[in-house]
């Protein structure tokens, strides 16, 4: 097949010379090849016309060809390769654990957001689906394979598992879609990719989807995609005009105080910080200041994730802290604030962050909260994701820092209790609660010299005299 050896402007990825020229994009879902019960459930949705991704790759996916899809996280990405599986599977009958059509994803939110995605639209066409993730029963996910699923959404090491097992063969597999493969290189999940990917009948289509294409997707694509329409929307796309960016140096003391007043504000926030045990301790402070909040890490069970992940999409819980776990594969209508307390360690991870807002047509704003010590690394970081932010120098308490948040002083009756808590330090300069102090460079974790937390405790005492004198 012929290459191109032209990169883009980016220098990510060598783009892949299409021999057989691509059908014209799609203006409505109704000019598509598609069953018209399905059209109507589409409508019913109030999905009219397809976003620019789905236009572009769908008459070509529907047709059998192989695509290779770059588009900003939230962009339509799932409909554009499910709803092709789906209708070019439909009609047919899977044999106990044999598969008609795998989509690979690299976590297991991810897989779940696509299963309750598409599982309508499977309904709707008699197809049996199957979730096969880790942290979940792999008993009960053999079961269904056992009894017989067109199609299998999964994470490469649990499907790795339930192949080695013999519970699923892969060689009836002949649409394989593999979605966010970036990170599935960057988790190291590319041998079991690989090999899962050889195991599916060489003859059948495969489709690439992803918000960044870097190098180590070359090897996929070379190895793997035949003659692809290839679709390609800058990955800094996240710069659209229905999401905002901003940069908010702080002093490390207050960046606490500050994130504390943001999380209680009106309305649902995603926080991410660095690590899981900083997670868990900014959630305790939160709820004791009397904001509704939940962690969401890799610790944590698959069940307890789920759970965590329904009550913030329902309202229950209004301030989601996370690790990364939570940067790819979580969808929550009217999410309009994603705040990276600690900033990412790369563009990418930038991107997929700010990915959680501005989904699918709605406006939303990523705010980072940078110590003096981080703004170079800062800066250079939002030049390799391609995003200019506004920069703004705030403290906790005054009024910038709530026109572009929403931040307000938290109630400081704490979550599920009866009396007040000491919520003033979260409003002065000082460290909220023990443990998260800072030290330059490394934000959150601990390190505040003897005489500041000698202060800080002071501080707190006093604050606590008052109010038990009602002050």
């Amino acid at each position: 097949m012929n290459r191109s050896a032209r990169t883009n402007d980016r220098s990510e990825f060598a783009l892949p010379v299409t021999v057989t020229p691509a059908l014209p994009a799609a203006a409505t879902f109704g000019e598509l090849d598609m069953p018209a019960e399905l059209l109507e459930m589409l409508a019913g949705h109030g999905l009219n016309e397809p976003f620019p991704i789905q236009a572009a790759t769908l008459p070509n996916s529907l047709a059998g060809r192989d695509v290779l899809g770059r588009g900003r996280t939230g962009s339509g990405k799932t409909l554009a390769f499910g709803l092709a599986l789906l209708v070019r599977t439909a009609g047919r009958r899977a044999e106990p654990r044999k598969p008609l059509a795998l989509v690979l994803v690299p976590t297991r939110e991810l897989a779940q957001q696509v299963s309750d995605v598409l599982t309508p639209y499977a309904r709707l066409l008699k197809l049996r689906l199957a979730t096969v993730v880790g942290g979940m029963s792999i008993g009960r996910q053999a079961g269904a394979l056992r009894a017989g699923a067109e199609v299998v959404v999964a994470t490469p090491g649990r499907l790795t598992d339930l192949v080695e097992r013999k519970d699923c063969r892969l060689d009836r597999v002949d649409i394989t879609v593999l979605d966010e493969a970036d990170q599935m290189a960057d988790m190291g999940f590319l041998p079991q990719v690989t090999e899962l990917l050889d195991q599916v009948r060489p003859d059948g289509q495969r489709m690439l989807f992803s918000a960044t294409l870097d190098s180590n997707i070359d090897l996929l694509v070379r190895r793997y995609l035949h003659d692809p329409v290839v679709h390609s929307v800058d990955p800094s796309a996240g710069a659209v005009t229905t999401m905002e960016h901003h940069v908010l140096q702080v002093h490390g003391a207050d960046k606490y105080a500050a994130a504390t007043e943001i999380a209680a504000r009106e309305g649902r926030v995603l926080m991410f910080l660095d690590t899981k045990h900083a997670v868990d301790q900014f959630t305790r402070h939160l709820l004791g200041s009397g904001v509704r909040a939940a962690a969401l890490h890799g610790g944590k069970s698959q069940p307890q994730r789920n759970h965590t992940l329904a009550q913030f999409k329902d309202g229950r819980v209004t301030v989601l802290v996370a690790t990364n776990v939570a940067a790819r594969g979580i969808h929550v209508d009217n999410l309009d604030l994603v705040v990276n307390v600690d900033p990412p360690a790369d563009h990418k991870d930038y991107l997929h962050r700010g990915g959680r807002t501005a989904r699918a047509g709605e406006s939303g704003s990523v705010v980072t909260l940078v110590t003096h010590s981080q703004r170079r690394d800062m800066a250079r970081l939002l030049s390799d994701a391609g995003i200019r932010a506004q920069i703004t120098q705030v403290r906790s308490g005054e009024a910038e820092l709530s026109r572009i948040t929403g931040a307000q002083a938290p109630s400081g009756v704490p979550v599920g209790g009866s009396g007040p808590v000491v919520a003033e330090r979260a409003q002065r300069g000082g460290a909220p609660f023990r443990g998260m102090g800072t030290r330059p460079g490394r934000p959150g974790r601990g390190g505040e010299s003897r005489k500041a937390t000698e202060a800080r405790q002071a501080a707190e005492a006093r604050a606590a005299a008052r109010v038990r004198r009602g002050a």
